[in-house]
């Protein structure tokens, strides 16, 4: 099944990845840019990141989500996963509140779990020319766990660069 992947990824240009870093008293804030560009039509986005169930299948670090309820355009969804960065593991807990802004936006919000912030946005922008689908993600993240300054921007920058890089190739795979 690998197999069959890595020709996807090899078609696909690298997400662009941007962290920063503001120190926040004794702990980090986070805020991060990332996008890329795939054949999949903006429909076709959509249906995959509101498909918050599956997303284990393809985003790693993650080991489970799942619908707690679902009201209108608003979806609260508890997911488990893990940041990793070279020898540095660290499970997360997390329920958020999801709004979906059909067809273009996803906003994610925190509800409880192991973080102090966890602000996100997916934009998911028709790419004309193409047909295509650029897709930005945007977020502020501040861990209620330690994360050493001078690792935390890269241990984020290489968690989202995987998870981007995940993302995208699912959705160019189902173009």
């Amino acid at each position: 099944m690998l197999s069959c992947a890595l020709p996807a990824l090899a078609q696909l240009p690298p997400p662009e990845v941007d962290v920063t870093r503001t120190s926040r008293g004794e702990h980090n804030e986070f805020d991060v840019v990332a996008n890329g560009t795939v054949r999949a039509a903006p429909a076709a986005v959509w249906k995959i990141l509101t498909d918050y169930e599956r997303m284990p299948e393809f985003v790693p670090d993650m080991r489970s989500s799942r619908i707690i309820s679902r009201t209108g355009n608003s979806v609260v969804v508890e997911q488990f996963g893990e940041a990793r960065f070279l020898f540095l593991r660290r499970s997360i807990y997390l329920v958020v509140e999801v709004t979906e802004r059909a067809p273009s936006v996803i906003d994610i919000g925190l509800i409880t779990g192991d973080m102090q912030v966890y602000r996100c946005r997916w934009e998911i922008i028709p790419v004309a020319d193409s047909g295509g689908t650029r897709i930005v993600y945007t977020g502020t993240l501040v861990p209620k766990f330690y994360v050493p300054g001078m690792f935390g921007a890269n241990m984020i920058r290489s968690d989202i660069k995987r998870m981007m890089t995940a993302v995208l190739a699912r959705l160019d795979a189902k173009s």
